[in-house]
């Protein structure tokens, strides 16, 4: 069994859930959890968007198509998933960005993504 240490969210307090429907997390156990064993930094709790699925389909990872051999139900726009935070850092750079929610985001992020680019696209501030 892989040791998770305990994550925290972006604001140093406990990482939320992101989803458990679709089952996302690099340990598929709803948290944007993470170990040196994810080298795609699955980090960032998103709320996927039409035009971000299409980004990330160009880019060669297909997040639409349901593939039942790794239980990969696919998704729609709307859906949360915990992505990796360079393809959330090249949508950036291409405009297509989705929403993140924070308290379910990986504090980690914050080597690569400031907070205040992130709490621009914030769905779960007051």
């Amino acid at each position: 069994m892989i040791n998770k240490k305990k994550q925290l969210s972006v604001f140093g307090k406990k990482l939320q859930i992101c989803t458990k429907i679709p089952l996302t997390g690099f340990f598929r156990d709803g948290c944007c959890n993470s170990s040196g064993l994810d080298i795609g930094n699955h980090i960032i709790c998103s709320k996927v968007t039409e035009e971000f699925l299409k980004f990330s389909l160009y880019k060669g990872n297909d997040l639409i198509t349901k593939n039942s051999e790794v239980n990969f139900p696919g998704l729609v726009s709307g859906d949360k998933w915990c992505l990796c935070a360079d393809r959330w850092l090249e949508a950036l750079k291409d405009k297509c960005a989705p929403w993140v929610y924070l308290n379910s985001t990986n504090q980690n992020v914050l080597e690569k993504i400031g907070l205040e680019t992130l709490k621009r696209f914030a769905l779960d501030l007051n």
